[in-house]
């Protein structure tokens, strides 16, 4: 008998009915020669430190660094799991061979070697390796099973992060609770949460140290269009009133006009920080509620493995994306075919193919997020809502590019000669952009219109201005003006911008290339930064203010508290995620992560045992917490 596992019952059920175990028995399915059975996501867990010595047991300052000689897993505590596990056990004892049909990936391989040794399965292991759940894939899967020896690397990353988890989170938790906690709450320090909490708390002192200056902008009015002056901001008002008052009532000429044609090619594919970015801007969706979103249409067989981090598709998918955009063709809701009209203009054609969509070399496990081709039913305007962006993005990377023209008006106006300013021509510019074929840009509809900040807006606006016809010698009246501005603080985070910081290790980066070259050293993995930030919530660490981020007292004295650096600095915390990926892919030594961890985390146990101050932390209720009033808008 061969026994598959995989990790939701729904998975298992519909592997079951593919591979024909049709006939029920609590706890798996079977029939064909298989049984089919299930976890419900980690059945095991690494020892809790009371499990390895009884002096573990109690938080004490002395019994600090824990570091066990060998980790172990047990079982959660839990009935239901308790049951399975049992049934599972049982079943793989008698296996002439196992099938790990876990998620696809690094937590999966893990949650299923953990439940195999604990079952203490000795059998051959074969792997199944899928990014779709569609009947299709399944029977391609099984076809093309894997050795789990193949998966190796994948199972070793996976366990050298949760042993650095456990250490670092273990320890440094217990010491600083014991510490500066006042006895009266857990001070929750991870690998991960506590550089991300760090980022909140930076960019919210940095806001309310922000010294407003202000500066003074030129501008004329002519032909009812605002040319800005080129010269720049004016730091003094008296600057700028003497620009002003050498150019009044004197004549405004055209110098030139310049119109040049460009492209825009269409937006990369999704990964999830992507989606969860874009569904937090346009609908307000925690990063939780985007990743359970877009789990669910995985799990019913409308789009693909979620928890990504690449934008490519490899080139074996190109032959099948025809059928998944008929799919997407006679997709209804409530009657209407959203993107009939979109995929018409592509239909019985061959497809475009772009290096910026196919690409083998950027895909290792999985590709981008897209639909299968499965026509969706029954869904909640939610999964509408994330199922829509995923079509419509796929759609586009098969649409021509955007054709658009800029003009760039320059002008100047030759004003009286006047003491320090030089030369007293002063010129004045305007841009306007005019969209020459939308190409893929159709896939956006009326969406555009929702931009979610004055700064979007404007952007948009720029970018859709067109300007009114100027010859070059042309000459006439103009109104100039001179305003009075203030430069701004940084925005708080929201949770695009925190998951976007999350990727790059908290530096600015808008290049979509660059971006993607240094997700290598972002903080936390695409599928486990929503629930980072989560648990900053639970901790009373941050608190939402409409869609910005706060950072409580809490929170903030517990940044202020940590000296030590590498529990909170985001890039030494990338450079962590840069090992455990290299582990995956044999370029580096897993003992070696752990070795170095091990040190690191017995240098911060020192550090703080012998800080002579008496430093505390405030700790908050819930209802100190709904008390609490948040900064000023900016």
């Amino acid at each position: 008998m061969i026994v598959c596992i995989a990790e939701k019952p729904s998975v298992a059920r519909d592997i079951a009915r593919i591979i024909g175990a049709t006939s029920s028995h609590d706890g798996y399915m079977e029939g064909n020669g298989y049984q089919v059975t299930w976890t419900f996501g980690h059945l095991c867990t690494l020892k809790e430190p009371g499990d390895y010595t009884q002096a573990w047991k109690p938080w004490a300052l002395t019994q600090l660094p824990m570091v066990p000689q060998r980790f172990g897993i047990k079982l959660i505590e839990d009935s239901g799991i308790k049951k399975q596990f049992a049934t599972i056990e049982r079943l793989m004892q008698k296996a002439d061979g196992i099938v790990n049909c876990g998620d696809a990936g690094q937590e999966g391989e893990l949650i299923q070697r953990w439940v195999m040794q604990k079952a203490q399965a000795t059998c051959p292991v074969k792997r199944l390796w899928i990014s779709s759940m569609t009947d299709e894939a399944i029977r391609e899967g099984f076809a093309n099973l894997k050795d789990q020896a193949d998966y190796q690397p994948l199972y070793l990353a996976g366990l050298s992060r949760a042993i650095g988890d456990w250490l670092l989170g273990m320890n440094a938790t217990r010491l600083y609770t014991l510490k500066y906690g006042q006895n009266r709450q857990v001070l929750s320090i991870g690998r991960v949460q506590t550089p991300t909490l760090a980022l909140i708390v930076n960019r919210q002192k940095e806001i309310e140290n922000f010294k407003p200056e202000p500066y003074w902008v030129l501008a004329t009015i002519y032909r009812d269009t605002t040319f800005t002056a080129t010269k720049g901001k004016f730091t003094s008002k008296e600057e700028g009133e003497k620009a002003f008052a050498t150019i009044e009532g004197k004549p405004f000429t055209v110098t030139k006009v310049e119109k040049k044609e460009g492209k825009e090619q269409p937006p990369q594919l999704y990964d999830l920080t992507s989606l969860q970015v874009d569904c937090n801007r346009k609908f307000a969706y925690s990063a939780e509620m985007t990743l359970n979103l877009i789990q669910s249409l995985y799990e019913k067989k409308y789009t693909t493995y979620p928890r990504v981090d690449t934008q490519y598709l490899s080139d074996d998918i190109y032959p099948k994306c025809g059928q998944t955009l008929n799919g997407l063709y006679q997709t209804k809701f409530a009657g209407i075919a959203p993107y009939a009209e979109l995929i018409k203009p592509i239909g019985g054609k061959p497809l475009k193919k772009s290096k910026r969509v196919f690409d083998t070399s950027k895909v290792t496990d999985h590709h981008a997020i897209i639909p299968t081709g499965v026509i969706p039913q029954n869904l909640s305007d939610a999964e509408r809502n994330v199922f829509d962006l995923v079509a419509r993005r796929f759609i586009a990377v098969f649409l021509p590019d955007c054709k658009f023209s800029t003009t760039t008006v320059l002008g100047e106006v030759l004003g009286e000669p006047m003491e320090n300013l030089g030369d007293s021509k002063i010129e004045f510019k305007v841009t306007g952009k005019e969209i020459l074929d939308p190409g893929w840009r159709v896939v956006q509809g009326k969406d555009k219109q929702k931009a979610d900040d004055d700064e979007e807006k404007k952007q948009q606006d720029d970018e859709e201005r067109t300007l009114p016809t100027f010859v070059k010698g042309e000459t006439g009246d103009h109104k100039p003006t001179l305003t009075e501005k203030w430069t701004t603080p940084p925005p708080y985070y929201n949770e695009a911008s925190l998951l976007r910081a999350m990727e790059t290790a908290g530096k600015f980066v808008e290049d979509e290339t660059l971006r993607a070259a240094m997700k290598e050293n972002g903080i936390g993995r695409p599928s486990s930064r929503a629930g980072i930030i989560e648990t900053l919530f639970k901790r009373h660490y941050i608190k939402r203010d409409r869609k910005r981020l706060i950072a409580t007292p809490t929170g903030i004295e517990l940044i202020d508290l940590i000296r030590e650096e590498l529990l909170k600095s985001c890039e030494l915390t990338g450079i962590w995620e840069k090992k455990l990926r290299d582990i995956e892919h044999q370029k580096y030594d897993p003992k070696q992560f752990i070795d170095e961890l091990k040190q690191q985390v017995a240098d911060i146990v020192h550090e703080v045992m012998t800080d002579p101050s008496n430093r505390r932390v405030t700790v908050l209720s819930d209802a100190e917490l709904k008390k609490l009033k948040s900064p000023k808008k900016q």
